[in-house]
């Protein structure tokens, strides 16, 4: 009984002990975040442009984000995909920046990033300024880091490295034996054989429909890297379809075969970045560009209304600690529709990053875009990695279209269930019993019983409802005749590429051509100076000190705490698994794994 009390107390010192330490930990990391805020700021934070030429210089080894997140503190992230694009543009009429210096990813990126990236070093480059590019070794599998910057005018390798691009990859787990082995029974219906998300849970392998959907789509992106490549290097496809498949090389053997120009180390490459410019030039990292302040302008607006993330209905708050984004129902409809109220606003581009979720969250996007385009305001998508399922629902009814090669999309379904548990606690003697009043349909949704045959009838009724309205939203907004849209439908994911020819979507193209044909429909010159403005705007750091203080030091200590458990890979799938196990909501959502 001593040895109990003495381990009783001391449980409950290192306890206290231990919050305290978290307290002091908070605070010292809440004044830190206080005092980047005011930093950031403060106007003579603003970063000092050097005097003379300038080479950009821009780090591709940070994993960055499409936008910007919505965090309060996400001022202190990298820039985002899309703010790198807006910056070279700038940078393109700036006559101090006379180049860009990149450091290469090492393993891959996401395709369509890759793809964006590599037209904004087109454009870079087009107008007269170079591109370098250094990579400590190409040493993942995947082609995409290489894609990104393939296109540059000298690609610089270390010579003790490897380069290792040979293809495309995909893992997909399937938890179908698990659940067997626990008793566990997953059910779940789906609209219709492609619509394979469910198939993680219900499956031990691959099915016929689920292969055949995935090896096209890769095999698609894979196809656009190698012509692309092909035609920066001035290569034919079958010289870098036979690099690829002879992969992996040594430094030595990748300048050979016509893949690399030089070998060298970083500093060795930065140092002939400058010296390229007549006169000497210095760096400047792309950040600190950023930051500089632009010339004020009073020209046309074009709204950009930014969504990443699984669709949710509501409006998501990430917290003040970060957090993953995602797409709120309330927040981006709203903001579609402040921007269609504007006067100021001519025209509004809708960029998208979303393998879908909620089906009533993306019903509630897609009827504000058809506002915003009954009140005269032309509407452009830009699609990023991903505008699947639900991401492509609220993309339908936009006057035009654009997404990548490479971008993942379609995916026209729906599907939604559950997980009977019962089996499984009962393994470990627990017993949970249901009890309800009412309708039979009441119990539907419970983990603790399976679907009779009546629910599971009238949810699959349910789900047929949805797929009925997402594929008229589809032949409306495409001007599509129903039964194309019902062959090309049935869950399918399809490339950006495939969807063009498909009629899914009008062009290929990036951020930058959604901004010029934005301009286009709402009638504004080609060589027109526009402003692009963000709804909602981005919070600036006073208004995250705001949100900061209004919390309690128990509440930012647990926030801490919460923030840096649900980053956790393992937390962050259970968190999706058990997101689908739940009935309820029926989702718009596609898993097509994006390929490395």
């Amino acid at each position: 009984m001593k040895q109990f009390w003495i381990t009783f107390m001391g449980s409950i010192v290192g306890v206290i002990v231990g919050s305290v330490l978290a307290v002091i930990l908070v605070i010292f990391m809440i004044a830190g975040l206080i005092g980047s805020a005011i930093s950031n700021a403060s106007s003579s934070s603003e970063p000092a442009i050097p005097r003379g030429a300038i080479v950009l210089e821009l780090d591709l080894r940070t994993a960055r984000t499409d936008s910007p997140m919505r965090s309060p503190f996400g001022f202190t992230g990298p820039l985002s995909i899309v703010d790198i694009v807006q910056t070279l543009q700038r940078a393109e009429t700036d006559d101090r920046v006379h180049g860009l210096f990149l450091r290469a990813n090492e393993f891959g990126l996401p395709a369509a990033s890759a793809e964006e990236l590599r037209g904004a070093i087109e454009d870079f480059r087009s107008t007269g300024k170079f591109v370098v590019t250094h990579a400590q070794g190409f040493e993942g599998t995947s082609v995409t880091g290489y894609f990104a910057v393939s296109g540059s005018d000298e690609i610089w390798l270390q010579d003790t490295a490897s380069f290792t691009p040979a293809g495309l990859a995909a893992e997909i787990t399937f938890l179908g034996g698990a659940f067997e082995q626990f008793n566990a029974v997953p059910q779940f219906e789906q609209f219709y054989e492609y619509k394979n998300a469910a198939n993680t849970f219900t499956e031990t392998t691959l099915t016929e429909a689920h292969r055949e959907a995935t090896l096209s789509y890769m095999g698609s992106i894979f196809d656009t890297t190698v012509a692309a490549i092909a035609a920066d290097r001035e290569l034919s496809e079958d010289d870098v379809r036979a690099g690829f498949d002879s992969a992996p090389h040594s430094a030595e053997a990748a300048n050979a075969f016509g893949f690399i120009d030089r070998l060298g180390h970083v500093v060795e490459a930065r140092e002939a970045a400058l010296a390229r410019v007549e006169g000497g030039a210095s760096s400047l990292s792309i950040e600190d560009y950023a930051e500089s302040t632009p010339e004020w302008s009073n020209a046309p607006v074009i709204a950009l209304i930014e969504g990443q993330g699984s669709i949710v209905t509501g409006t998501p708050d990430p917290g003040p600690f970060g957090g993953s984004d995602s797409i709120g129902g309330d927040r981006m409809s709203e903001a579609i529709l402040a921007a269609a109220n504007d006067d100021n606003v001519r025209a509004i581009v809708i960029r998208v990053d979303s393998g879908g979720g909620s089906a009533i969250a993306s019903d509630q996007i897609w009827h504000a875009v058809i506002r915003a385009r009954e009140a005269g305001k032309p509407v452009v998508v830009s699609m990023a990695n991903a505008a699947a399922s639900g991401g492509y629902y609220l993309s339908a009814p936009a006057d035009y279209i654009f997404a990548h090669a490479t971008t993942i999309t379609g995916s026209i379904g729906v599907l939604g269930g559950k997980i009977d548990l019962s089996g499984t606690f009962g393994m470990v003697g627990l017993n949970s019993e249901t009890l309800s009043v009412g309708g039979e349909y009441a119990t539907a949704f419970s983990g603790q019983q399976s679907w009779t045959e009546t629910q599971r009838a009238a949810y699959r009724a349910q789900m047929e409802d949805i797929y009925v309205d997402f594929t008229q939203r589809v032949a409306d907004g495409r001007d599509l005749p129903m039964e194309r849209v019902l062959e090309i439908a049935r869950g399918r994911v399809w490339t950006g590429a495939q969807a063009v020819d498909l009629g899914l979507v009008d062009e290929i193209g990036g951020f930058r051509d959604a901004i010029a044909m934005a301009k286009q429909l709402a009638g504004i010159a080609p060589e027109s100076d526009i402003r692009v403005s963000r709804y909602p705007a981005l919070p600036n750091p006073f208004e995250a000190l705001s949100e900061l203080f209004g919390m309690s030091a128990e509440n930012a200590e647990a926030a801490a705490r919460f923030n840096a458990l649900m980053e956790l890979p393992e937390i962050q799938a259970a968190l999706e698994a058990r997101q689908r196990m739940q009935g309820g909501e029926l989702q718009l959502r596609s898993d097509a794994p994006q390929p490395q």
